[in-house]
């Protein structure tokens, strides 16, 4: 992805709220199932993760990005936007 795009899709995330909050549970799968279909809906999407998860946060994005078939945009504090 080049650095335009890059740039434009963390400028309209800025607008976002996040959709879904990843809790102590983690990834399960009816958040995962929930997340694409967002995804689906939406394309750019914004993901708050819990400090509970007990997991590092980009570490949780990543699996998150490949678990959705998304490429991960940004990982700002537990805020975590990505993007199909």
């Amino acid at each position: 992805m080049d650095k335009d795009k890059l740039y434009k899709l963390k400028s309209e995330a800025v607008q976002l709220k996040p959709i879904i909050n990843i809790g102590k549970n983690g990834l399960t799968d009816a958040a995962i199932e929930e997340l694409k279909k967002q995804i689906k809906a939406n394309r750019l999407v914004k993901v708050k993760m819990l400090k509970s998860t007990g997991m590092d946060t980009k570490t949780l994005a990543q699996q998150l990005a490949d678990a959705t078939k998304t490429t991960l945009i940004e990982v700002r504090g537990s805020t975590v936007v990505l993007y199909r």
